[in-house]
């Protein structure tokens, strides 16, 4: 499950504890029994077990108990994938984590551990109660003077204080659940609970139906580096106003944004869509983990401007790793990412660079080979090329390869050099471009470039020397044509052994345009833009 830091974290406690005593000194308390908590955020489930004797063999958390059934354990369950943290051990505490939570979450939630003694399965009811809410703005009021109430589904304890927006723009005075107000009609509020303004309130309208208003799509984005995110909104404003200005940005200081299209850091990645005259997409293109911050869309009209301090929508961007647990001999290999991937993705597994059809979940659950050779990379179907490096399961010297840039862009004419680096007692290798399959005398063995005849006296290799264990590879490419545009892979041999042909390259295109991206395997750079070609 993909792991990163507690974010933001609002927790009502109704101060209750269940303790569940069994016999023979078996317990569960849960410390609270009932939670409330805000729909996006962050709950700690806090619990501590007691047992008689023998090693507890097994924990997990559940939420449906029927008779006859085993329950099943939440981290197998896709709704919760990559939001649940166990922060217990196998000795007293039970404390569970959910991020990102979901008015679906609300449920009970009950601990079960096991023991190898006889007898030794144990369950805490009735568990703890956990309730999600949203926050919404409740209108009440004569035709002039209105009284604004930010409601809950569940009652916020602690005495929380709340944060009021006008028009996008934070009210420094109001700090309780009611405020007051005698507005125009143009005017807009929406509510937050101080310390978690990006779960705010749906903006409203206080008289009519035409204010002024922006609704984001998504208030989180988790998107892959190196992947294109589109980041939207709707807005409204009174019909007798003319929009002058629509923007995106990430950076404000004392009510001053800077659009987003004019920031060098997104040049020739950023650009604006819009599909009617109410709303606006902002996309960005080859993601970098540096874009990961909060963007905010800005209006301004005739007669007003939308206010800079109204939650946006806050970007993510994570890479691909394999993390690599269990024994010696079981391993549990584990596609994580730093933020939670959105519409529930479906996994891709390669084992020495050929794919494995039959695991699509982020844990791959058949049997790991013990194999010192062998490595494993993971990708999520639709974004192959930006898979995660290999990893070696057992010790550091399996096979792999590693290729330095992960799509390359060059002026039609020109020369490339595409490399990679290998690690293996290598007998022999090849670079081929799936593109050229059809030429193959056999559809399933990929054929050399050097031997194609749409490369003759064009392709040359540097690097390659039988019996080298790790070593850089170049396939060089000269007087390229727009033809040439494809993905071009690296294989090898050793005595025993096959690298796989499924496994993403470099992507190559050819244009004659000027401005170039250059994206590696880490991160994207933008190369010097003088006389450089733009794909």
């Amino acid at each position: 499950m993909a792991l990163r830091k507690a974010g933001s974290v609002l927790v009502v406690f109704f101060w209750s504890v269940a303790v569940v005593l069994g016999q023979d000194g078996w317990s569960v308390t849960y410390t609270p029994q009932s939670i409330c908590a805000l729909k996006g955020s962050t709950v700690h489930l806090t619990c501590s077990y007691t047992y008689p004797s023998g090693t507890v063999t097994s924990i997990f958390w559940f939420t449906k108990m029927e008779t006859g059934v085993k329950p099943e354990d939440l981290c197998q369950d896709p709704e919760y994938a990559g939001r649940l943290e166990y922060h217990g051990d196998k000795e007293k505490d039970c404390t569970l984590r959910i991020k990102d939570l979901r008015e679906r979450d609300s449920s009970t939630y009950l601990f079960r551990l096991l023991t190898d003694q006889e007898g030794g399965t144990y369950t805490g009811s009735p568990g703890v109660t956990l309730s999600v809410t949203g926050l919404q703005v409740k209108v009440t009021g004569g035709h002039q003077d209105k009284t604004l109430t930010c409601i809950t589904t569940c009652t916020l304890t602690d005495n929380p204080t709340f944060i009021w927006y006008k028009n996008g723009q934070r009210l420094d005075e109001p700090t309780s659940q009611q405020y007051s107000v005698n507005s125009y009609y143009s005017d807009s509020y929406s509510c937050a609970v101080e310390g978690h303004e990006d779960h705010h309130s749906p903006a409203v309208c206080v008289r009519g139906e035409s204010c002024f208003n922006v609704t984001y799509t998504h208030q989180s984005i988790c998107a892959l580096k190196g992947s294109t995110v589109d980041i939207s909104c709707f807005y409204t404003h009174p019909s007798w106003h003319n929009v002058t200005e629509v923007s995106w940005f990430n950076k404000w200081e004392s009510g001053v944004t800077k659009d987003l299209s004019q920031d060098s850091e997104y040049t020739s990645r950023v650009e604006y869509h819009q599909q009617t005259e109410k709303d606006s997409t902002m996309r960005i293109t080859d993601l970098r983990v540096s874009d990961s911050t909060e963007y905010k869309f800005r209006f301004t009209t005739n007669e007003a401007r939308w206010g800079y301090s109204f939650p946006g929508t806050t970007l993510t961007v994570t890479g691909l790793q394999v993390k690599v647990t269990g024994g010696h001999q079981n391993k549990t290999l584990t596609c994580i990412t730093t933020c939670t991937l959105t519409d529930n993705p479906t996994y891709i597994w390669y084992k020495n660079g050929q794919h494995l059809d039959e695991s699509t979940s982020p844990q791959y659950k058949d049997p790991v080979s013990s194999n010192y050779e062998d490595s494993y990379s993971c990708a999520v179907k639709g974004h192959e090329d930006l898979h995660s490096p290999a990893v070696c399961v057992q010790g550091q010297s399996c096979k792999r390869v590693t290729y330095t840039k992960r799509r390359i862009c060059v002026l039609k004419g020109s020369t490339v050099d595409i490399s990679c680096t290998y690690v293996g007692y290598v007998t022999s290798s090849l670079w081929f471009s799936p593109k050229r399959s059809a030429s193959w005398t056999n559809k399933l063995t990929p054929e050399d470039l050097t031997r194609d005849p749409g490369y003759a006296g064009r392709v040359e290799y540097a690097g390659r020397e039988s019996g080298t264990y790790k070593s850089p590879f170049t396939l060089r490419i000269t007087d390229l044509g727009e033809e040439d545009s494809a993905e071009y892979r690296f294989t090898f041999k050793t005595y025993n052994f096959e690298w796989g042909h499924s496994f993403p390259g470099t992507t190559l295109s050819i244009t004659g345009n000027t401005a170039v991206f250059d994206t590696t395997v880490y991160h994207i750079e933008l190369q010097e833009k003088i006389n450089e070609p733009s794909c």
